[in-house]
C-alpha cells in the first residue's frame, strides 16, 4: 500500500491503490433520481436500476431494477458489441418508466481493475471474471459507453460517476453514528476501499481533502510474497483459470473459486482413497462442478449431513457416512482461510487508518457487500474475529450494505450533483472577494486622489496628517533616550541606547487601573510619570534628563512634533479633560507636579511613524510604515515568560508602589506562571484584554514638503500619517463591499467609520469570514445546512483562527480539530470549504494593503520624478508576520500594480517603542545640525 501511494514504479507495487476521484462520503441530504448501470458485479449478467434519494433521515424509496443476463459471445466478442448491447438494455428498462424528456444523471458501475484520472474517466487494465471483449484494454470504459447511448440515440443521458462495486458498497452504508469510509467486497472476486488523506497520494498531487482509494488487494501476491500460504490446491486453480499468475489473493478468497478450492481438495483425498471410497465421478473431476452456494449448503451444520449427501450425490457420488463430516471440515477449512486472509488485508487498511490520522483509537465502520457474506453463515464472524486480533486499536462496526452495487453507485452520483451545486455556490458566494487586476488598479487610482486631495486639504476620505518628522534616521545618530509607549491599559517604558553596535533596548510594562484610565486627566498623567520615575530608579538614572519620544496610540491631531491635540479616547480610556487638550502639555504638567524630576518630552509619534523610524535606522531606503494588526498582539495564552516580565500584580497596584509579574515569581515553575496569567486576564476583564488590543491597520511615509498645503516651506520632506483605515469612507469602496462587510460595519462600535480597515485589519476579518459561514449553512453548503448558535456567536471566529487553518504545515484533520474546538460538526467537505472561506476574506486583505502600498510607493516616484524607485517598506503587526501567506500577497500585488518600483519589506522589531526613540534622536540630531 506504501509503495503505490507513493507511486513507486520499480519494484511495481502488488496492490494498485488506485484513487477513485469520490472525495466525500454521504451525509443524508442527498436528494433526485439517478440511473444506475451496472456491469461486472455479479458476473455474466447486467443491471439496470432507478434510485429516488429522499434526502431526508428515515424516508425511503424502494428502487426499480431489471436484471439482463450478457450471452457468453458477448462477454468474449468485441468491445463495442458488449456497450451496445448495455446502452439496449437501459433503453428497454427506461422505455418502462414515465421518463419524457428529462435529463437523467446515470452511475456507471464497472466492476473490473481500471486506472481512473477523474470521477467519469476510467481506463480499463485488464477482465477478469470471464470478460474478454476486444478492443478495451486501455480503452476509457466511460467514452465507450457514452458512444453507445449515443448511437442508441433514445435518452439523453449524462454519465457522471464511474465507480467499481466496492465503492459503491461503501457509499450504499446507511449512514450510521459516523460516517462510513471503507468498503468491503467478497462476492465473484474481493476487493476494499477506503478514504485516504489526499497528501498522501503522489498521483494527484493534492494537499487538501479526501479520495477514495481502491485496494484492488485481488492482486496482491502477484510477486510471490503468498507463497508459503499458497497450496498444491491454489497452484492448480491458478493454473486452470483465465488469467494465468494473476489476482492470486482473490483467488484463495473470492466466491468465484471457493467451491472450485473444495472441489479440487476432495478430488485429492478421493484419489487418495480418504474419502468415497476411493472413487471419483466426472461431475468432481469437471471444472466448476462445485459452487460457492454448495460449499455455503454443506458447511452450514444445521443442514445436517443429509443436505452434504444430496450434493455429492448430484455429483454422482456415493458418499459415505464418515465422509458428510470430512466434506464439512474441508468446506470449513477452505472458508476459514479466507476469512482470515481477508481479515488480515483488511487490518492492514485499517491499521494504516488509525496511524495516519494520529488517532489513539480509531472508530469506524466498515461496509460489507457480496454474496459470500450474504450465504457463507460464518464468513464475517471469523473476519471479525481476525481482525480484533491484528487490530486491537480499531473499533470497528461491520454494516451489511444496502444494495451497494445499486444504491451506493446512485450515491456516488448524488454525492457528485451536491458537490457541484454546492461548488457553484461557492464560488457565487465568494466571487466578491476574489479581485481582479483592474479592480486593484481602481482602488490604487482611488486612492492616489483621495491622498491627493487630502494633502492639499480638500474634503478627502484621507486625512494625510503631517507628523512634523522631516527625516528619517541616517546612521550617525547616537546616545540615550527614553520611550513611552501608551495605546492601552497597559503601557511600556523603555531606554534605548544608539550606539555604534547597534540600537540596545531596556523595558518594563506597567499597568493603569480601571479607575485611572476612567478618572480625571491628573490622575492619569500623574500615575504616567509616577510610573517613568519608577523605572528610571531601576535602571539607574535618577536626576538625568534624557530625551524622550512619546509613542501615542490615539486619535490626535498634530500640531508639531512635540504637539498633539486629542481628538477622543479610545480603548476603554475615558481620562476627563484630556479631550482637545495638547497631550504632550499634559504629560510636562504632570513632570512638572513631580519634585526633583526632569524629563525632556522632544517628540510624540503613532505606531505607524515608529515603524518607519524603526526600520529606518537598519536601511536608508525605508520611507514607508505600514501596520496591519491581528485583533491580538500578544496571546495571554501564548508567550508566558513575556507575560511573566510584564504584567501588573493587581494587589500591588493597589498598595501603590509599582510591582512587576517578575519580581513576585521569582523561582515559580512554568505551569504556575501560566495559571496566574490566565487568572490576571479573567478577574482584568476588559481590563485585561487590553494588553492584547491591536491597531487596525495604518500607513505613513515621507512626503515631498511642497506637497503639503498645511505646513509652510517648499523644500525637504513632512512623514505624513495617512490614516488609511478611513478610506472608502465617502463611498469609494462601495463596489467592493460585500453583505458581509456591511453586517461586520453594522456590527462595529462605529458603522459607516473605517471601511478601509474593516477589509483588512485583523480585527475584522474573523467576522467576515463568520458571516460568510453563516450565510454558506443557510445555502445548506455547510454543516448540512445546520445553524449552530455558537456560530452566530459575535466574535466567537478570531482571526488567527484564520492564520492556523490557512497553515500548510497543517493536515485537514487539524483544520477540523480547530472547528470543532468552536463546537462545529463539520465534515471533512465541510472544513476545505471554510479554508477556502479563509483564503478568499485573507486574500481579498492582503491585495487591498498591496494595492495601498502600490499608490503610496508611485507617488513617491511620481514625487521625485524617477523612472525606477528602490524604496523600502517597514512593517509591523501579527497579521502581517503570522498569517502564513498575507506578507507573500502584499508582496505579489505590489509587484503588479507598481512595477516601476523595487519594494523591499522590513519586519520591524518594536516600532512604538524603538521607533518613537529613533524619531527622538532624529529630531536631536537635526537641532545639533540646526545649532552648528
Amino acid at each position: 500500500m506504501e509503495q503505490a501511494l507513493k507511486g513507486q514504479a520499480s519494484p511495481a507495487p502488488a496492490v494498485r491503490m488506485l484513487p477513485t476521484y469520490v472525495g466525500s462520503t454521504p451525509h443524508g441530504t442527498e436528494q433526485g433520481d439517478f440511473v444506475v448501470l451496472e456491469l461486472g458485479a455479479t458476473g455474466a449478467s447486467l443491471r439496470v436500476l432507478w434510485v429516488t434519494l429522499m434526502g431526508i433521515e428515515g424516508h425511503k424509496v424502494e428502487p426499480r431494477s431489471q436484471e439482463f443476463v450478457i450471452p457468453q459471445e458477448v462477454m468474449l466478442g468485441p468491445g463495442q458489441q458488449l456497450f451496445d448491447f448495455a446502452a439496449r438494455c437501459l433503453s428497454e428498462f427506461l422505455d418502462a418508466l414515465p421518463v419524457g424528456n428529462q435529463g437523467l444523471q446515470l452511475g456507471f458501475s464497472f466492476s473490473f481493475p481500471c486506472h481512473q484520472t477523474g470521477l467519469d474517466k476510467s481506463t480499463l487494465i485488464s477482465w477478469t471474471k470471464g470478460f474478454r471483449c476486444s478492443g478495451v484494454e486501455g480503452q476509457d470504459v466511460v467514452q465507450l459507453l457514452r458512444d453507445a447511448i449515443q448511437r442508441q440515440g433514445t435518452y439523453s443521458i449524462d454519465v457522471v460517476a464511474v465507480v467499481n462495486d466496492t465503492v459503491g458498497t461503501m457509499m450504499g452504508c446507511e449512514p450510521g453514528v459516523g460516517p462510513c469510509e471503507v468498503g468491503l467486497v467478497v462476492d465473484t472476486g474481493t476487493n476494499a476501499c477506503y478514504m485516504e488523506e489526499a497528501r498522501h497520494v503522489a498521483v494527484l498531487d493534492e494537499d487538501r481533502g479526501r479520495v477514495c482509494i481502491s485496494v484492488e488487494w485481488g492482486s496482491f501476491s502477484d510477486d510471490g510474497a503468498l507463497g508459503p500460504v499458497l497450496t498444491i490446491f491454489d497452484r492448480t486453480l491458478d493454473h486452470e483459470s483465465l488469467n494465468l499468475g494473476a489476482q492470486r489473493f482473490e483467488k484463495m478468497i473470492g466466491g468465484l473459486y471457493l467451491g472450485e478450492l473444495v472441489r479440487l481438495v476432495l478430488a485429492h483425498l478421493a484419489r487418495c482413497g480418504v474419502l468415497f471410497g476411493g472413487y471419483t465421478s466426472p461431475a468432481l473431476l469437471r471444472q466448476g462442478g462445485i459452487l460457492l452456494e454448495h460449499v455455503a449448503e454443506m458447511e452450514d451444520p444445521s443442514a445436517g449431513a443429509a443436505r452434504v449427501h444430496a450434493i455429492l450425490q448430484d455429483l454422482g457420488l456415493n458418499p459415505r457416512a464418515s465422509d458428510a463430516e470430512f466434506v464439512q471440515h474441508v468446506c470449513a477449512a477452505v472458508c476459514t482461510r479466507a476469512a482470515q486472509l481477508c481479515a488480515a488485508a483488511l487490518a492492514a487498511v485499517l491499521s494504516r487508518l488509525q496511524h495516519s490520522r494520529e488517532q489513539q483509537t480509531l472508530q469506524i465502520a466498515v461496509a460489507t457487500g457480496g454474496r459470500v457474506f450474504e450465504r457463507h453463515p460464518r464468513f464475517l464472524s471469523i473476519l471479525q474475529e481476525t481482525v480484533m486480533l491484528l487490530a486491537p486499536e480499531c473499533d470497528v462496526s461491520f454494516i451489511p450494505s444496502v444494495d451497494g452495487g445499486g444504491q451506493g453507485v446512485a450515491m456516488v452520483t448524488a454525492v457528485a450533483a451536491r458537490l457541484a451545486a454546492h461548488r457553484c455556490l461557492l464560488e457565487e458566494t465568494l466571487a466578491p472577494f476574489r479581485l481582479t487586476r483592474e479592480q486593484l488598479a481602481a482602488v490604487q487610482a482611488q486612492m492616489r486622489e483621495a491622498m491627493a486631495k487630502g494633502l492639499q486639504g480638500e474634503a478627502s476620505s484621507l486625512r494625510m496628517l503631517p507628523t512634523y518628522i522631516r527625516d528619517t534616521p541616517d546612521g550617525s545618530e547616537r546616545g540615550d533616550f527614553l520611550a513611552l509607549d501608551l495605546g492601552g491599559t497597559n503601557f511600556r517604558v523603555l531606554l534605548v541606547r544608539v550606539a555604534t553596535g547597534g540600537v540596545q533596548i531596556t523595558s518594563q510594562i506597567y499597568s493603569i487601573p480601571e479607575c485611572v484610565a476612567q478618572g480625571s486627566g491628573q490622575q492619569l498623567f500623574d500615575h504616567i510619570v509616577d510610573c517613568i520615575v519608577d523605572f528610571q530608579e531601576k535602571q539607574g538614572l535618577s536626576g538625568q534628563s534624557l530625551p524622550l519620544g512619546f509613542t501615542f496610540s490615539f486619535p490626535c491631531m498634530q500640531l508639531g512634533l512635540d504637539q498633539g491635540i486629542l481628538l477622543n479616547w479610545t480603548k476603554g480610556f475615558n481620562a476627563s479633560d484630556c479631550e482637545g487638550q495638547d497631550v504632550v502639555c499634559l504629560l510636562r504638567e504632570a513632570i512638572g507636579r513631580r519634585q526633583a524630576v526632569e524629563l525632556n518630552v522632544v517628540a510624540i509619534v503613532n505606531d505607524t511613524v515608529g515603524t518607519m523610524m524603526s526600520c529606518g535606522y537598519e536601511d536608508p531606503h525605508c520611507e514607508v510604515g505600514l501596520i496591519v494588526e491581528l485583533e491580538v498582539c500578544g496571546s495571554l495564552e501564548g508567550d508566558w515568560e513575556l507575560l511573566e516580565h510584564s504584567v501588573w500584580h493587581r494587589e500591588m497596584l493597589e498598595r501603590g508602589r509599582p510591582r512587576l509579574l517578575c519580581e513576585l515569581t521569582t523561582g515559580w515553575s512554568n505551569s504556575r506562571v501560566q495559571q496566574t496569567c490566565l487568572e490576571l486576564a479573567v478577574c482584568w476583564g476588559e481590563e485585561g484584554k487590553a494588553f492584547t488590543q491591536g491597531t487596525g491597520t495604518n500607513a505613513c511615509y515621507m512626503e515631498e514638503l511642497r506637497n503639503v498645503a498645511s505646513v509652510a516651506g517648499d523644500s525637504g520632506h513632512m512623514c505624513i500619517n495617512m490614516e488609511w483605515g478611513a478610506f472608502g469612507d465617502d463611498g469609494s469602496l462601495s463596489m467592493l463591499s460585500t453583505c458581509f462587510d456591511a453586517s461586520v460595519d453594522q456590527a462595529s462600535i462605529n458603522p459607516g467609520k473605517q471601511r478601509f480597515e474593516k477589509m483588512i485589519s485583523g480585527m475584522y476579518l474573523g467576522e467576515i469570514v463568520r458571516h460568510t459561514l453563516l450565510h454558506l449553512t443557510s445555502l445548506g453548503v455547510l454543516f448540512r445546512g445546520q445553524q449552530t448558535q455558537r456560530l452566530q456567536t459575535r466574535d466567537i471566529f478570531k482571526t488567527k483562527f484564520l492564520s492556523e487553518i490557512e497553515s500548510d504545515s497543517l493536515a485537514l484533520r487539524q483544520v477540523r480539530a480547530i472547528l470543532e474546538d468552536l463546537g462545529l460538526s463539520l465534515t471533512s467537505d465541510d472544513a476545505l470549504m471554510v479554508l477556502e472561506v479563509c483564503q478568499a476574506v485573507s486574500q481579498r486583505a492582503a491585495q487591498l494593503c498591496g494595492a495601498g502600498v502600490a499608490a503610496v510607493v508611485e507617488k513617491i516616484r511620481e514625487n521625485r520624478g524617477l523612472e525606477e524607485l528602490t524604496v523600502s517598506v517597514g512593517v509591523d503587526g501579527t497579521l502581517y508576520k503570522l498569517h502564513p501567506h498575507f506578507s507573500s500577497l502584499v508582496a505579489a500585488t505590489v509587484r503588479e500594480l507598481a512595477p516601476r518600483c523595487v519594494v523591499t519589506f522590513l519586519q520591524s522589531e518594536d516600532g512604538s517603542g524603538k521607533g518613537a526613540a529613533l524619531v527622538t534622536a532624529v529630531a536631536c540630531r537635526l537641532a545639533q545640525m540646526t545649532c552648528v
